[in-house]
């Protein structure tokens, strides 16, 4: 199964997790600091909040989840193909969930697009402690709570 994933930055967490929870009828499927998910099955979306004080309302990025890493493999190829530039990344760690994922980087507008399976849960937000740069283009810091811009 395939569905579209849409990351949004949240000026506070919990009150946005009401919202949602009542707009779409579901619970978040995972609950971290400063992270929720939805994976809502109808209509079929995975709906990420990232508490980001300043930037709510704001899209943080856009996703495939796609259902292994052959289908990863199968989108980069055909993309690959059509001339799309994508950045990979394998058996990463992202936004408290081990993945296999790869980065669309020359979307027309500069969003940024990923397509990606999950591999397994994480208890840490990222592996990425003190890349500036870490998890989905997201500054990182020692703490559990992710606090920037872009993660999944």
């Amino acid at each position: 199964m395939s569905r579209l994933q849409l990351a949004l930055n949240v000026n506070d967490l919990e009150e946005s997790i009401a919202f949602y929870s009542t707009l779409f009828g579901a619970e978040p499927a995972k609950r971290k600091p400063g992270y929720a998910n939805f994976a809502i099955a109808d209509p079929p979306l995975k709906l990420v909040l990232i508490e980001n004080p300043g930037q709510g309302g704001s899209v943080n990025h856009l996703g495939v989840e796609v259902e292994d890493s052959a289908s990863v493999d199968a989108e980069h190829l055909r993309l690959g193909r059509a001339g799309f530039a994508a950045t990979e990344e394998r058996d990463t760690t992202c936004c408290y969930a081990k993945q296999d994922k790869f980065w669309v980087e020359n979307a027309p507008n500069g969003e940024r697009w990923e397509v990606y399976t999950v591999l397994a849960d994480s208890e840490t937000f990222s592996a990425e402690v003190s890349d500036s740069d870490g998890c989905c283009g997201h500054a990182v810091t020692a703490e559990p709570e992710p606090s920037a811009s872009a993660c999944c």
